[in-house]
């Protein structure tokens, strides 16, 4: 028997040099799958991402089920990282933003996609 669950809480992290397909191919498939979706868009350009929620609440997704939190990526991105109630982790950005994901996670040993 094959079983295919919702990996629960996901915090979905873009990049600030392509915003909107990136946001996309992460938040889309997290919700269809049945996942709640915390993101967190580059501090560099957080406008497209806040269309986007803007969007997504309006077409009656039910509340807490998207959330978008805005911030700068070593307080806000090492928060939700290191944070026990996050299940997983995907990160598009920047090597050093990478490295910073890995050591957060690895205490709680939630997945991560980098």
């Amino acid at each position: 028997m094959i079983r295919k669950e919702p990996i629960d809480v996901c915090a979905l992290s873009s990049p600030w040099n392509w915003p909107v397909p990136v946001i996309i191919t992460k938040v889309v498939p997290a919700l269809a799958s049945g996942c709640t979706v915390v993101l967190k868009p580059s501090e560099y350009s957080p406008f497209s991402a806040r269309i986007l929620a803007e969007i997504i609440n309006v077409e009656a997704v039910p509340p807490g089920v998207f959330n978008l939190v805005n911030g700068d990526g070593p307080t806000v991105g090492a928060w939700l990282s290191s944070h026990p109630d996050i299940d997983m982790v995907s990160i598009t950005g920047s090597t050093r933003a990478g490295i910073d994901v890995a050591r957060n996670v690895a205490a709680t040993v939630k997945r991560v996609q980098q």
